[in-house]
This record gives C-alpha cells, structure tokens and sequence, in this order.
C-alpha cells in the first residue's frame, strides 16, 4: 500500500541523496519543509538556483568565486609566493577559518584513486603546474603546502605530485614542497578538523 504520494517520496528521495543525509534524517527535513511557510521553500530554491547558475571556479585557483578571480587571489595583502593544495573547497574553508594561513590556495579538484578510476587526468595536475610556473615567475622562491587528507590516497596524490614537479624542467629545484605535519591523524579529512589542530598541523609542516 501506498503511504506517500509520490512528490514526497521523491523529495526524500532527493535530500536522502545528498552527502551526510540518511533516509530518516531525509524524511524530517522533508516534512519540515512541507510544514515550513512556503516563503522559506521558494528562497531555499531560489538560493539553490543562483548558487548553481550564478558561482563560478577562480581562473587562479579552482575555489567558487562570484568573478574570474576570487578576492583571496586578488588581494594584495596574500603572499602569492606560497600556495596551499588542497582537494576541495571545503577543506579550503576549514583551513581558510583557522585565520593564520597569508598564502593562497590550489583546488586539485579531487585525489588519484585508480580504484575508482581516478587518474592524472581527473585531477588538476596540468593546472597546477601551470599555475607554478606562473607563480615562479613573479617569485624568487616557491613553497607549495601539500593540505591532501593524510590517508594512503593523499600520501600517493602528494608523491606524484612531487614527481612531475620534479621532471619539470621549469619547476625542478625551484619549489620548496611541504606538507602539513601529522598533527593530522591518518585516515582523518580535514574538512571535518578542529581549528586548532589544522593550526598545529600548519605550524609543524615538514619537507616532502
């Protein structure tokens, strides 16, 4: 028997589909949003929509930006001479809160998984030595962070990052590689960290 109509169902559906969210905690947002004023469901669409429609990726470094260039790349008082790799904008935030990084960031846009078909490719790595270049350019000195989550994926990401910087003609030598100190525990994501503990990480980041 059915007990849904099925505009519900697929609502649930929906929410339940999103990262985090399971069938039950779906449904209590579903019907709140049904028992909600219909104002908060058509500014939650209307948000949803200019968020799709209106947001863009930086040209500099792949985070959302409302212009080409977001204002952490654009602003002078960032030390463009060290750059922070990160996997996600959301580890970008979660390090971007602890207030003590001045540098600016590199969004890979995911880590090499072969398991699940993720190869060099699928990643930023062209961009990112595009952008080293760019950077080495204008500095006599450049240090790239490596901010990957500290699990057997990000170790394998951050050497063969290491790698093609290496047999780079334009970037051998010429990059300071670190990475965040272990002040990360293994297997953790960063986006789920405490401010305090990406602090210590930063603060102890050690030589690739």
């Amino acid at each position: 028997m059915k007990i849904l109509p099925k505009s519900i169902e697929e609502l649930i559906d929906g929410i339940s589909s999103l990262p985090g969210i399971g069938p039950k905690s779906a449904s209590r947002i579903a019907f709140f949003l049904l028992r909600a004023p219909k104002e908060l469901s058509d500014n939650l669409s209307t948000a949803i929509t200019q968020a799709r429609d209106g947001v863009k990726l930086c040209k500099e470094c792949y985070h959302y930006s409302d212009e080409e260039i977001c204002p952490i790349c654009s602003s002078d008082e960032r030390d463009k001479s060290v750059i922070m790799l990160v996997e996600d904008a959301l580890d970008l935030l979660a390090i971007e809160k602890t207030g003590d990084f001045e540098g600016v960031y590199f969004v890979l846009g995911g880590i090499l998984s072969p398991m699940n078909g993720i190869g060099p490719d699928e990643i930023r790595l062209k961009e990112l030595l595009d952008r080293l270049k760019k950077s080495k350019s204008k500095s006599k000195e450049i240090e790239l962070i490596i901010g990957l989550n500290p699990n057997m994926e990000g170790e394998s990401t951050a050497l063969y990052i290491q790698k093609e910087i290496d047999a780079n003609k334009d970037l051998r030598g010429k990059v300071k590689i670190t990475k965040l100190a272990r002040g990360l525990s293994s297997g953790a994501d960063i986006d789920y960290l405490d401010e305090y503990t990406i602090r210590k990480a930063f603060e102890g980041r050690s030589a690739l």
